[in-house]
This record gives structure tokens, C-alpha cells and sequence, in this order.
């Protein structure tokens, strides 16, 4: 297999959740022999799409992985976050033609379904590994 190098962004808001799944996804990628080649920290989900852009934009990376945690308040924020997190990250993976696995979760989840859903720092690993050896094909 090529030794793949794939970027990282990460939001610290909802840290105490983010945190464990950036280090699920340190975890499946050093299992998949693949490299974590560069990681961005963001505030927060909604910044996530320009630092993917930054990253899509570099030759030395083949796939990004997005990691966040869109946590329920009292008002429909959480859906507006990741709905335009969720559509701009679709369109850059599609403008730079690479993979971006999208591992961020919500909305209208609690903390307690949020910390749940800490796998998916391993999945998003392994969707782009997947999506760079399919496309690899093509």
C-alpha cells in the first residue's frame, strides 16, 4: 500500500470530546500505516472548511480528516453550524478532487451521545484510506 499522508483539522470547542477522537484517529492510522503529515487546530466547527481548503491546497497531502463535536443548546445553532460546516467541506473535496472523510458529529446530540460517538475518529481514518485507494483505481 502507498504510504499515505493525510491532513487533520480539529475543533477545540467541545474539547474534553474532540480530544479523544483525534487520538482514536492517531491510533487507526499508525494500525493502517498511514501518516498524520499535518494537523490544524480550529475554534471551532464552523472554521473547519478554510482549513481544509489550506490543506487540500498542500501536494504533500493526499486526504484531510475533519473531527468535531456539534453539542445540543438552547437554541437551532447546532444545525446551522454543521450544515454549512457539512456543505463546504462536500464542495472542497469535490474542487480539489482528494478525499475529506467527515468525522464531525450532531447536531441535537448531548454530551453523553457525543462522547458515544468518539469512534469516529477512527472511522473518518479509515473512510479516507478507503476513498484514496478507490480513487487509486479510477
Amino acid at each position: 500500500m502507498k504510504a499515505y499522508k493525510i491532513g487533520m483539522v480539529a475543533a477545540e470547542f467541545n474539547f474534553d470530546v474532540t480530544s479523544m477522537m483525534i487520538e482514536r484517529a492517531k491510533a487507526e492510522a499508525e494500525f493502517l500505516g498511514v501518516e498524520i503529515s499535518k494537523t490544524i487546530m480550529v475554534p471551532g466547527v464552523y472554521e473547519i472548511p478554510l482549513a481544509v481548503k489550506a490543506l487540500l491546497e498542500r501536494t504533500d497531502v493526499d486526504a484531510v480528516i475533519t473531527l468535531g463535536a456539534v453539542i445540543k443548546g438552547e437554541t437551532k445553532h447546532d444545525e446551522v453550524v454543521i450544515a454549512q460546516a457539512s456543505r463546504l467541506v462536500a464542495d472542497l473535496q469535490l474542487k480539489y478532487d482528494k478525499p475529506v472523510a467527515f468525522g464531525i458529529t450532531g447536531p441535537d446530540m448531548t454530551q453523553l451521545q457525543a462522547m458515544d460517538r468518539i469512534e469516529k475518529g477512527r472511522d473518518v481514518v479509515d473512510a479516507a484510506v478507503k476513498m484514496l485507494k478507490r480513487l487509486e483505481k479510477v
